[in-house]
């Protein structure tokens, strides 16, 4: 058994596990998923992944950090880390976030408002180690007592002493992975401290001093995407191929035949999705398609190395990563000459490419970036569409707010200007716009399948989300009615998908999931046959 209360200094235990996971005390979702027997189960590590990976926080492994051999290797391990938190605090090393950084470390009143927004903690009934300030008052003890001058003495004095040893560091990287990076908690802070950024600076701490980090984000995810072209494993080449495939699917579906602008030099847009809707969810690249054509829209789709593939898992876990990727999306936009860039339906990519990339992109390199929502709905406004809403009439509609494009970048009324337009029985999940849920597969939880972790996001970290979706339809909730989810991005998507498979929301409830583009093209006159279909699942 685990202690009732976990305090920090705990994170320091050498034996035993921190923190157990008991499902019977999360918060309850409604019918028809009332009973605890329908919803997935955490299961447990097998004794071989015990017996190989760092597990003790809370027999769950999202990093599969591998058990050092020796002591002489913990000793080496612990040293990076030290040497990597001084750096966090120093301004040649750390200047993108340090002042926000040292805000949060010195500044927390532990009034615990966050606690009461973060729907991690609230969800599994308010566990300790998911508490926001948790994760803060770690890194703020170890601040104290190793970067700040006298802080050993201080410490000591203090009470707020905490050893730093090997299985400390362990459970600490996997903390940081209990985090979607929603930032709710930033957001409703009443002095602005920030453990959102507590969490991002640690993972990078861990990935750039240390080498550790979430394979799928690093190998898989960043460094395969500057070599290869995408995150996805989608070559130029195998780009190509797929936009001559959805030409012709498109024209199949839709009578409109057309070339897609690849490689156009002068356009005034260079549109970037994320490469994973070309693969799992083409509806979506051919729906703006179809949209900009009609529109007489001047925008191009690039074949350059990462030039077609919006996706920046740096963002998640290591600068240098993000810096290297999106220097590459405004080399791509120049090499064009395009007045600017347009970023399609993926939240990551808008935070990555507009507020996180703003840090390097200067002079030349600042190329004008707009969120596609923007100009959709500039486009539906103008009337150059031929639009009928009673097209999509058959279904009820809801939205879920990619928190990137919302909370983070304040895009909260082009796509419900959108919906009124083209979805007449649109209804909002409460909370909605700023305040929204996280769909639970922020900070790159969406890629990760490694051992039980995906359980935990499904069961855990996309609990709220899945709450807000059966609320808003309980007056429908029956198979009989069909409903919609309008997840406009691409990150958001993948985690619906899995939460949907996992759950089975489909068969039980006949609530299907996707994109905005997909309802404006629905709705489109000239389109004769339905864009839009229930055969899609």
């Amino acid at each position: 058994m685990t202690k009732k209360n976990i305090t920090p200094g705990d994170m320091a235990r050498q034996n035993g596990q921190l923190a157990d996971l008991d499902q019977s005390k999360f918060l309850p979702l409604p019918p028809p998923y009332d009973k605890l027997e329908l919803e997935p189960k955490i299961k447990p590590l097998t004794a071989e992944q015990k017996e190989r990976y760092e597990c003790s926080l809370d027999g769950v492994s999202a990093v599969m950090i591998p058990k050092p051999k020796s002591e002489e290797e913990k000793k080496v391990l612990v040293d990076k880390f030290l040497s990597g938190l001084k750096k966090l605090f120093n301004r040649e090393d750390n200047w993108t976030f340090l002042q926000a950084l040292v805000l949060t470390m010195e500044y927390c009143a532990k009034c615990q408002t966050c606690s009461n927004a973060c729907p991690i903690y609230q969800q599994t009934g308010g566990m300790e180690i998911y508490r926001p300030t948790y994760r803060s008052e770690i890194m703020r003890r170890l601040y104290k007592k190793y970067v700040k001058p006298g802080g050993r003495f201080l410490s000591a004095l203090s009470g707020d002493n905490i050893d730093v040893n090997w299985e400390m560091i362990a459970r600490l990287i996997e903390l940081t992975y209990r985090c979607t990076l929603c930032r709710r908690c930033a957001q409703t802070c009443p002095i602005g401290a920030d453990n959102g950024l507590v969490t991002h600076e640690l993972r990078k701490l861990f990935s750039q001093e240390m080498g550790i980090t979430v394979k799928q984000l690093h190998e898989v995810g960043s460094v395969q995407h500057i070599q290869k072209g995408s995150s996805t494993g989608m070559t130029p080449a195998g780009f190509t191929d797929n936009v001559e495939f959805m030409e012709d699917e498109v024209k199949e579906r839709t009578g409109m035949d057309f070339k897609w602008p690849v490689d156009k030099a002068g356009a005034d847009v260079l549109l970037i999705h994320n490469a994973g809707e070309f693969l799992a969810w083409p509806e979506n690249p051919e729906a703006f398609a179809i949209i900009l054509e009609a529109a007489g829209i001047s925008y191009t789709l690039s074949s350059d190395l990462i030039g077609y593939d919006g996706v920046n898992y740096g963002l998640w876990y290591d600068d240098v990563q993000l810096a290297r990727v999106a220097l590459k999306h405004i080399e791509t936009a120049k090499k064009l000459g395009v007045k600017k860039i347009v970023i399609g339906e993926c939240g990551h990519s808008h935070k990555a490419l507009t507020v996180i990339a703003d840090r390097i992109l200067t002079g030349d390199y600042n190329i004008p970036r707009e969120s596609s929502f923007t100009l959709l709905n500039e486009i539906v406004k103008s009337g150059r569409l031929k639009l009928d809403k009673s097209r999509n009439e058959e279904f009820y509609v809801t939205l879920h707010d990619p928190c990137n494009v919302v909370r983070l970048m304040g895009i909260v009324e082009p796509q419900r200007e959108i919906l009124r337009a083209v979805a007449p029985r649109f209804r909002e999940m409460e909370p909605h716009g700023v305040h929204n849920y996280c769909c639970g597969g922020g900070s790159g939880f969406a890629i990760m399948p490694n051992t039980n972790f995906p359980d935990w996001r499904h069961t855990v970290a996309g609990r709220a989300k899945m709450k807000q979706i059966l609320d808003v339809y309980q007056d429908v909730i029956g198979p009989e009615y069909k409903k919609y989810v309008c997840a406009p991005c691409s990150n958001c998507k993948g985690q619906i998908r899995e939460l949907f498979n996992a759950y089975g929301v489909f068969e039980r409830c006949n609530i299907l999931y996707g994109g905005l583009v997909e309802l404006i093209v629905n709705a489109m006159t000239d389109i004769k046959e339905p864009f839009l279909t229930w055969e899609w699942h």
